[in-house]
């Protein structure tokens, strides 16, 4: 996790951190070393006064975006799952919120030329199929705690990398 400049005209008071994660790397020559498999930023904002479209004194900002596999591009559910990834997490945290809204987009790249990573003649150009989650959030805890929305956070990066939750032990084969 490092912090970031925070968007500065959005609030009186803001800040910023981002995080990556990579669950392992394919060893298929796909690999982007230079990225991670997924990436996340949050952002918090504080108006005293508040704002009427927050309907609070705080908003949170986020925005993630994960490598899909192959086969996952134009799975008319995935913009659907993925927005659970958000709202599960905020509810499993106990992170209690209000006006919560944000967009979920899959995207797609063909890198060509310089940008494709070498490749000759006839090769097919590198592809990366990524889906994005964009959304923002008030907090409603009156305490000013917001530990829950950072674990909240911190699950929805883990989830959209595919890893899986805390405290799951994986099953591994007994030898024999």
């Amino acid at each position: 996790m490092r912090s970031l400049e925070a968007p500065p005209r959005l609030a009186p008071f803001s800040w910023a951190t981002s995080v990556e994660a990579d669950i392992g790397h394919r060893g298929d020559g796909t690999d982007d070393l230079d990225e991670p498999d997924t990436s996340g930023r949050l952002i918090l904002l504080h108006d005293p006064d508040g704002q009427e479209r927050w309907e609070g004194t705080f908003r949170l900002v986020c925005f993630v975006q994960a490598r899909l596999e192959p086969g996952q591009l134009g799975d008319d559910m995935l913009p659907r799952i993925g927005w659970s990834w958000l709202t599960d997490a905020l509810e499993h945290a106990g992170a209690g919120f209000t006006a919560l809204g944000g967009t979920v987009t899959q995207t797609s790249s063909v890198r060509f030329g310089g940008l494709s990573g070498g490749g000759g003649p006839g090769e097919e150009p590198p592809r990366e199929d990524d889906v994005e989650l964009r959304a923002s959030w008030s907090p409603t805890e009156s305490d000013g705690d917001l530990a829950r929305h950072a674990v909240a956070f911190a699950s929805l990066v883990s989830t959209a990398a595919g890893l899986p939750p805390v405290g799951a032990v994986p099953l591994s084969r007994s030898p024999g």
